[in-house]
């Protein structure tokens, strides 16, 4: 079968930017049904390359192709939301107000709610309730998981990989990226190399590339060292300039000074435990706390001792940050006490970026008090020396933080954060907006930080790697600790944020009388085509999954041979019929659906 053609395409891209091209020949193809990343550094041009893709942006040069009628939906990181409802905003795209009115609560929205005064999650979940709804070929998505709480996140997951259009999506969220994308796109040295595999392999790849890259540029320069050496030998020996042996060398000097501009700087982080804190930090026994009759939750008993790294989880609004104040003693609990530990240093990072104003500039937000310096783990130093270890320029220090893109941001919070000696340190969703690298290096940093960590994040990677036990609290009042991690905390409470069942869902559904004015349309939305589709698949392969674990377990002798493999054998029938169950529910619900549409 020949290979289908690209709904867009870029050839040999380029865009100055400055001094220095952003871009410098790039390529990028975007195939039909494809689930593509875009990773690179803060400021590699991730956001701006999405932006010539969809057309909102314009190179240089180079070939910019789009297949006829391919129709394109894009989330910025910073969506606008406008309008009077929600579901105003939603369809104001072209899509119908039913579908858009569908999405809205499948991201969890009231259509009805008003654009004023959403939340960041809220924000981010109406913009891609409008994208989902126009139905696009190509959906462009810029940091899609940013305040998003990790329920939103993963009923995005499953929404994608289920879609029958391409995704293009930059992200840091490296659990989100391993579930969804099977093409990685590498912006990096102003080019755009390709993996046509999953996030998942990435890692590997790109470290196979760089030291191709390290070992390249290693022998440029021994090649320089050589022609050096050579040419003012000949110099000595012949007292007459070899003028072409010259260019040459100029050349290759010329050729490592530009591979030298593209090598990215480290940036440089640094903490200060300070004074050891007593080895209990906090205990809490039989907490709860509420707000009017909210309770946000109950029966809290924990210890924080020294040294432990605590990961806080649940979904927005749950009232996380409430639990972290009562923790620190900033807020009074209603039920139960709360016992603090000597000696603590607390610092906090908060998601809300507090203290940041948009018309300060870095070097005021670095030095609150004035002057040219800095308090830096007890010792002075150069507000340019420290914020060039944040990967800042001097030319920014006197920029307005309104400039700053929302990665430069959060180095900036960092920077202010990782200045004060802290034997504990509360980092509210630290990892929004950050590239990898900076992660990685706060990773490193935090694994090899002595103090008490307490970390509020909705980013599962990041909590697997540093949390040696995880709170989650479910909304409802409920909360629950686990050992270990976010995989730890859902092996072991697999139900435990899940939606509580509605009454619907638990009373047989009477066929739904159809409003005239949803007699419009005369065929299902494209939402439920798709799962109509899917259902009727999984009704033919269900059954045959079904046989095949019963022919395992006809073996008598397996439970007692292999014991595991029964189990195995056992559940995995179970769930196939469970499946087969919800499957055949969901097909008679939209084939009632279908035959009221029609009418």
């Amino acid at each position: 079968m020949a290979a289908r053609p690209p709904l867009v395409a870029l050839k040999d891209v380029r865009l100055q930017d400055g001094q220095r091209p952003l871009f410098d020949g790039v390529d990028l193809a975007v195939e039909p049904r494809s689930r593509a990343a875009v990773v690179g550094r803060n400021g590699a041009g991730k956001s701006t390359l999405m932006k010539i893709v969809i057309g909102l942006i314009e190179a240089d040069s180079g070939d910019r192709a789009v297949q006829a009628g391919a129709r394109f939906a894009y989330v910025p990181q910073e969506p606008d939301i406008t309008g009077e409802t929600v579901l105003d905003y939603a369809a104001s795209g072209g899509a119908e107000r039913w579908t858009a009115e569908s999405w809205l609560e499948t991201f969890g929205l009231s259509p009805s709610k008003s654009t004023q005064g959403l939340s960041g999650g809220e924000t981010r979940r109406a913009a891609l309730a409008k994208a989902f709804a126009e139905e696009p070929d190509v959906l462009l998505l810029d940091e899609p998981t940013n305040h998003l709480d990790i329920l939103a996140i993963e009923l995005l997951e499953n929404e994608l990989v289920q879609a029958r259009f391409a995704v293009l999506v930059v992200s840091h969220d490296r659990a989100f990226l391993n579930k969804v994308t099977n093409t990685v796109h590498w912006l990096d040295n102003r080019r755009v190399r390709t993996l046509n595999k999953g996030f998942d392999a990435f890692d590997d790849w790109a470290a196979k590339v760089q030291e191709e890259e390290a070992l390249a540029l290693e022998k440029l320069t021994k090649t320089i060292e050589r022609e050096t050496e050579t040419f003012y030998r000949s110099i000595t020996a012949r007292r007459t300039r070899n003028e072409g042996r010259a260019r040459n060398l100029a050349a290759l000097r010329a050729e490592r000074a530009e591979k030298m501009k593209d090598v990215p700087r480290d940036l440089y982080l640094g903490v200060d435990s300070g004074a050891v804190s007593g080895k209990l930090v906090a205990e809490l026994k039989g907490v709860a706390k509420r707000f009017g009759e909210r309770t946000i939750f109950k029966g809290l008993t924990t210890r924080v001792m020294r040294g432990d790294r605590l990961a806080i989880v649940g979904p927005n609004g749950a009232g996380k940050t409430t639990l972290v104040k009562t923790l620190l003693g900033e807020l009074t609990p209603d039920e139960g006490t709360v016992r603090l530990g000597a000696n603590l240093e607390p610092v906090y990072l908060d998601q809300s970026r507090e203290g940041l104003k948009s018309d300060m500039t870095l070097w005021d937000a670095l030095t609150p008090g004035g002057g040219d310096s800095i308090i830096v783990r007890g010792f002075s130093k150069h507000v340019a020396a420290y914020a060039k270890d944040f990967l800042f320029s001097e030319a920014q220090l006197r920029q307005p933080i309104s400039t700053l893109s929302g990665g430069e941001r959060n180095r900036l919070l960092l920077a202010r954060a990782l200045a004060k000696p802290a034997n504990m340190l509360v980092l509210d969703e630290p990892t929004n907006d950050l590239d990898m690298d900076t992660l990685d290096k706060l990773e490193e940093l935090l694994e090899g930080y002595d103090g008490t960590l307490i970390l509020v994040s909705h980013d599962r990677d990041f909590v697997d790697r540093l949390a040696t036990s995880t709170i989650a609290m479910n909304g409802r009042g409920d909360i629950v600790e686990t050992p270990g991690g976010w995989q730890d905390f859902l092996r072991q409470n697999p139900t435990f944020l899940a939606p509580p069942p509605t009454h619907a869902e638990t009373t047989p559904k009477a066929p739904a009388p159809v409003a005239a004015a949803s007699k419009k349309s005369v065929k299902l939305s494209y939402k439920d085509a798709r799962r109509l589709e899917e259902v009727e698949k999984l009704m033919e392969t269900l059954p045959v999954e079904i046989a095949r674990q019963d022919a395992i377990l006809a073996d008598q002798s397996l439970y007692t041979r292999d014991p595991a493999a029964f189990d195995r054998a056992m559940k995995a029938a179970d769930k196939a019929r469970a499946d087969l169950e919800a499957a055949e529910l969901d097909w008679l619900e939209l084939e009632e659906k279908k035959a009221a549409l029609a009418g």
